[in-house]
């Protein structure tokens, strides 16, 4: 099973929830961190790290000596990171998307593949479980591609050794948060009891729904204000027929746990309390799904 905890907005508690779970699984586990943009995920769980290899994406390289010109590969390159201008061929590499087709369109077989370093995938070990992790080279723009690859690389660990996997996903509901969503078997959604938290919570509803993966949602913060927010939450919550699967109360012992780098399910009984609930909430919605299919 591959949970993906995500959230509409940053700041909602998403890697909290996260590491707790991670601390908390008593099965065989890849705790993945796929924020590969801000990866975090490590700073609460701690892993010893022993391996890592750099990520790459294909782009065009070009011997002009064969090239004639023709345009065909700028033409198809929507990014226009080939481009042909009056009888000069440009590759601006930071700009290209990888789909190799200029490759593919040069009749002359004057366009071969090159690589771009796109960051690092790490993997190692982290409180008994394994851990696994990508990092975004600075300064590059697109994520989804290392996603992709440290995906890949979930994939061969689970193959190698079956576990369940529970995956930090970038927040938003952008390119890359439905592309950490796409391939789970449920999302849990983080969000918090204000009119920012409901917004955006409604915004990853619409997102991730479309993707046909079961949702669920965790209330972090329960109770801070005067309770309007929490009923807010609730009430768009059974309207959308969404299980709320856990309430995090608002706690400062919660967040000054969270800013000395310490895993909350750690803080005490009463949050392992909760996150060991949280746990068993994911594995019964899994179920009932299961059972629902083979009905």
């Amino acid at each position: 099973m591959i949970v993906t905890i995500a959230s509409g907005k940053g700041g909602t508690g998403k890697t909290t929830v996260s590491a707790s779970l991670a601390a908390v699984w008593d099965a065989p586990l890849v705790a993945v961190d796929l924020d590969v943009e801000e990866p975090n995920l490590h700073l609460f769980l701690r892993p010893e790290l022993d391996g890592a290899r750099d990520a790459t994406l294909e782009v065009p390289v070009v011997d002009l000596a064969r090239c004639t010109r023709c345009g065909a590969c700028s033409d198809l390159c929507q990014f226009k990171a080939i481009s042909l201008m009056g009888d000069t061929l440009l590759t601006f590499p930071e700009m290209c998307h990888g789909c190799g087709g200029c490759m593919v369109v040069c009749p002359e077989g004057a366009v071969s593949a090159g690589r771009r370093v796109l960051g690092e995938v790490a993997w190692g070990r982290a409180r008994g479980a394994r851990f696994l992790m990508g990092r975004l080279r600075v300064g590059e723009a697109m994520s989804p591609p290392l996603m992709r690859e440290v995906k890949a690389r979930l994939g061969a660990m689970l193959a190698q050794e079956p576990a369940d996997a529970v995956v930090d996903a970038p927040p938003g509901v952008s390119c890359p948060a439905v592309n950490a969503v796409m391939d789970s078997d449920m999302a849990v959604l983080v969000t918090e009891p204000t009119a920012f938290g409901l917004h955006d919570l409604r915004l990853a509803v619409e997102a991730f729904g479309a993707l046909g993966v079961p949702l669920g949602v965790v209330i972090n913060r329960a109770g801070v204000g005067d309770g309007t927010g929490d009923d807010a939450v609730r009430g768009f919550c059974r309207a959308q027929s969404l299980p709320v699967l856990a309430e995090i109360p608002f706690d400062r012992a919660v967040a000054e746990g969270y800013a000395r780098g310490r895993v909350v399910a750690d803080l005490g009984p009463e949050q392992r309390a909760a996150f060991t609930a949280l746990r068993d909430a994911v594995r019964g919605m899994a179920a009932a799904r299961k059972e629902a299919a083979h009905a």
